[in-house]
């Protein structure tokens, strides 16, 4: 039977930071926040604070955003693991080629249950939704069926001399084909943080996709837990049908 699944985004790795011992510097933060900051000084070594208007790791940041210098942003970055995502959103969120995905595989792992991701609308209305899971299992009876009767004939003649497992991804990957888009599907996603603000302006707008706008906002939330002076800018709001939007007043680097 098909299962409805949920957006489970975590935050698993980032930048970390350790300043030179001989340069004669400090900030008010630490972690990736603290290496932008550096990067941005050491095109002009500026480690003596000469403005007092940027002298926080903060008010610098928000500077080197301001005048455009969005290169810097480029040295630290963070990876997420997504779950709970459809194979159609995952699409999108590949399209943006700055980032380095690493996806779970429908050739070699094997789908056993029809684990689905139910668009909202659609959880909305209970004979829409019941539609859309019979609908999943449908296409996932057709998969095992059509996985169990090719991995019967891959064991006959010639096939049969084929190791085992080049002959169950032989199976998976005609059988695939059936699976519905709102199958779900996990993957590890890495980008620098200049790459992850132009993801979150582009994809957590109101005209964004919702499934593919909760990735984003998701994504942000996560983000500005371990670099809030690069992130606070976006703010959070909820819509009239319930769902958020995030919106940044900065869009030199959109």
């Amino acid at each position: 039977m098909a299962t409805p699944v949920e957006l489970d985004v975590q935050l698993i790795g980032h930048t970390q930071f350790h300043a030179p011992p001989d340069i004669d510097w400090e900030t008010d933060t630490d972690g990736p926040s603290a290496l932008l900051e550096f990067a941005g000084r050491a095109c002009y070594e500026t480690w003596d604070k000469p403005n007092p208007h940027t002298a926080t790791n903060a008010a610098y940041l928000r500077h080197i955003m301001d005048v455009g210098h969005l290169a810097v942003l480029e040295h630290s970055s963070a990876t997420m693991y997504l779950r709970g995502v459809s194979r159609s959103c995952a699409h999108e969120v590949m399209r943006h080629r700055m980032f380095s995905f690493s996806q779970l595989s429908q050739r070699y792992v094997p789908d056993d249950e029809a684990r689905v991701v139910v668009p909202r609308s659609v959880q909305e209305n209970p004979d829409l939704e019941r539609l859309f899971l019979q609908a999943a299992d449908v296409a996932h009876g057709a998969y095992t069926e059509i996985l169990d009767s090719l991995n019967e004939n891959l064991d006959d003649g010639a096939s049969a001399r084929v190791n085992a497992a080049l002959r169950a991804k032989q199976a998976r990957q005609a059988a695939r084909a059936v699976l519905p888009n709102a199958a779900e599907t996990r993957f590890v996603m890495s980008g620098n943080f200049r790459s992850w603000r132009h993801f979150i302006a582009m994809r957590a707008t109101e005209h964004a996709d919702p499934e593919i706008r909760r990735v984003a906002i998701a994504c942000l939330v996560e983000l500005q837990s371990i670099a809030p002076e690069v992130f606070e800018d976006f703010s959070i709001t909820e819509l009239r049908d319930k769902t958020q939007i995030a919106t940044s007043p900065y869009v030199s680097d959109i």
